[in-house]
């Protein structure tokens, strides 16, 4: 069964996608409503590599106002828990409606 994973951030990246996954992922264009980005520092040298940066985004609850855009990849069960291997502690995974009205699973900034 396929699932939809809302990116904002690194997980765009093909060099990402190729390390998580072992593909380049087709993605299409939306935004997550009623919240706003932040970042925060990685210490995690796996991350580090993998991405380019020790300075990633996170998503913040916000207001109604706020918007993030980015990219929704339709993905396998097994791609999904390899996400979550990616993203670190201080993240959780949530579904969330999208402005498309799709629902979709995005990481959050748990902290």
């Amino acid at each position: 069964m396929a699932e939809l994973l809302f990116s904002y951030g690194t997980l765009r990246q093909r060099d990402v996608q190729l390390s998580t996954f072992g593909r380049e992922l087709n993605g299409s264009d939306d935004a997550i409503v009623g919240y706003r980005l932040g970042w925060v520092t990685i210490t995690d040298p796996h991350v580090i590599e993998t991405s380019g940066s020790d300075r990633h985004p996170i998503l913040k609850s916000g207001t109604p106002e706020d918007a993030v855009d980015g990219s929704v990849f339709e993905i396998t069960d097994a791609e999904l828990v390899a996400a979550d291997e990616y993203e670190v502690d201080d993240y959780q995974r949530v579904q969330v409606p999208l402005r498309s009205g799709r629902q979709a699973w995005v990481y959050v900034f748990a902290g």
